[in-house]
């Protein structure tokens, strides 16, 4: 299966709330909830390959916890990239 991936984040664990809105706003259903708490005990997201930089997450989060960025050429990863190689 072929992942492109055109973006990352840097998740603040520790201000999350555990809303969730994030999980819903993802186009690309990267983002998942932890299984254990941050230091206040709520569950935060943690990001799977595949993020596109689309900011989606930070528009919706009230707890500004997303930093976004985006790469300058996309990285891709699964079988279709061995094959590119």
């Amino acid at each position: 299966m072929r992942q492109v991936t055109r973006g990352t984040l840097v998740i603040d664990a520790d201000r999350c709330k555990g809303c969730e809105l994030c999980i819903v706003a993802c186009p690309p259903r990267v983002l998942t909830m932890s299984r254990t708490g941050n230091a206040t005990g709520y569950l935060y997201p943690e990001l799977s390959p595949g993020c596109t930089g689309c900011t989606a997450c930070q528009q919706v989060c009230p707890d500004f916890v997303f930093e976004v960025y985006k790469y300058h050429e996309p990285i891709v990863s699964g079988s279709d990239a061995e094959r590119m190689q």
